[in-house]
């Protein structure tokens, strides 16, 4: 987000984006979780809900009165109201699952990385 405000550039961006996973990562391995996978899984979920609430907050700055809108088939069919409705729908649904996903990924490495330490400590 701070990236499509304008606020950082791509170096300090791609930081943002791999910085808290990475933390993570680290914190889950240090202390052992039994589950990593579990446990990441949900930490992602809540940095999704995060992404979403801040997505809608800064919104109108996000996009400088341009906000998104339908297109093709949909283009016009609804109500102003209605498709920002729909759009922000999607937007918070994307901010969820990408979150997820992040944290599921996350919880994978953890737990590979878990498994290969047990292996090699006997």
């Amino acid at each position: 987000m701070a990236h499509d405000l304008d606020l950082v550039g791509p170096e300090l961006n791609t930081v943002l984006v791999f910085a808290p996973p990475l933390v993570w990562l680290v914190v889950v391995l240090a202390r052992r979780v039994p589950s990593p996978l579990a446990t990441l899984s949900v930490i992602g979920l809540a940095y999704g809900v995060l992404l979403a609430v801040t997505h809608q907050l800064l919104w109108s700055h996000a996009f400088d009165g341009d906000a998104p809108t339908l297109g093709g088939n949909f283009a016009g069919t609804l109500s102003p109201v209605w498709e920002q409705v729909v759009v922000r729908g999607f937007a918070c649904v994307s901010s969820l699952v990408t979150g997820l996903a992040v944290g599921a990924v996350t919880g994978v490495v953890a737990w590979a990385l878990s498994s290969v330490r047990s292996r090699t400590r006997g």
